[in-house]
């Protein structure tokens, strides 16, 4: 391989500043790789989606681009499957632990739970859409505003665990463990899609043996859905959390534009990454 581009949005047309030295690393091994908007014509041997995080505004139109891509990573079909966190009832149906999950299409109203629970958009991402209700007349209306967009909803628990302690993520390339950091909420912004405010990413030396375990066992079930290996995914990050009974459970699967938290990584997972990418 010869020539990258690393997808962004024009938000960010140098790359996000996680990504700093992926250029650098890249070179590194003979890759010459550019940051690059996503929607113009990719002339290169493989297209990374980096930070494209606009996307979830244009949907059909990211899809259409990714499609008219010849070699892009993650592969358009995976793009597919993980734009739309509908993918979390297929791996709770597979066996993994997944934090309870009900869609609700335009047109549908559910029994709302008791407690607090959550409510967002099946396709998007940070807090856009996102509400946190314990009164099923105001979740009556978040709802219906989210119908009126034409948007699926998603239902879940609000989990109290979570909040608390933040999410671990775990990060793989090409199907193997880099590394992993913690995602917790500064107390001053808007919760988010999980219930945290948006996430402040700080360093974890170590996940815990536990959150290794469901963290395979959630790459292992995305690939059969997917009817590929794991090492077809060229990065994949697994957002965990402690369930209410004390048990790690999947919050989200990013396998579209996750920040891979480099700057909160030993100076290593960059280059483990750029090593992927060369080997792809």
């Amino acid at each position: 391989m010869s020539s990258v581009v690393l997808a962004t949005f024009d938000g960010f047309p140098d790359g996000y500043t996680d990504d700093v030295d992926l250029v650098a690393a890249l070179a590194a091994r003979g890759v010459d790789a550019r940051w690059q908007v996503w929607g113009e014509p990719a002339d290169a041997d493989l297209v990374v989606l980096r930070s494209t995080w606009d996307y979830t505004w244009r949907v059909p139109e990211f899809l259409a681009w990714c499609a008219s891509v010849p070699r892009l990573a993650n592969p358009l079909p995976v793009v597919e499957w993980n734009t739309d966190k509908a993918y979390l009832l297929e791996l709770a149906k597979a066996g993994v632990p997944v934090v309870p999950t009900e869609l609700v299409i335009p047109g549908e109203r559910p029994d709302w739970p008791d407690g607090e629970f959550v409510l967002k958009p099946s396709v998007g991402a940070g807090a856009r859409g996102f509400g946190r209700f314990t009164d099923p007349a105001a979740a009556t209306d978040h709802l219906a505003t989210l119908h009126a967009a034409g948007k699926t909803a998603m239902l879940q628990p609000f989990l109290s665990s979570a909040a608390a302690e933040g999410e671990v993520a775990l990060v793989y390339f090409g199907g193997e463990y880099s590394h992993a950091f913690a995602k917790s909420a500064p107390a001053d912004e808007p919760v988010n899609a999980s219930g945290l405010r948006p996430s402040t990413p700080s360093p974890l030396a170590e996940p815990e043996p536990v959150y290794r375990s469901l963290a395979e066992d959630v790459l292992d079930a995305a690939a059969t859905q997917l009817d590929r290996r794991r090492t077809e995914l060229l990065y994949a990050r697994v957002d965990l959390v402690r369930g209410d009974d004390g048990a790690p459970v999947l919050l989200e699967l990013e396998l579209v534009e996750p920040n891979l938290g480099f700057t909160q990584a030993d100076p290593r997972a960059t280059r483990r990454f750029a090593d992927a990418i060369a080997r792809y």
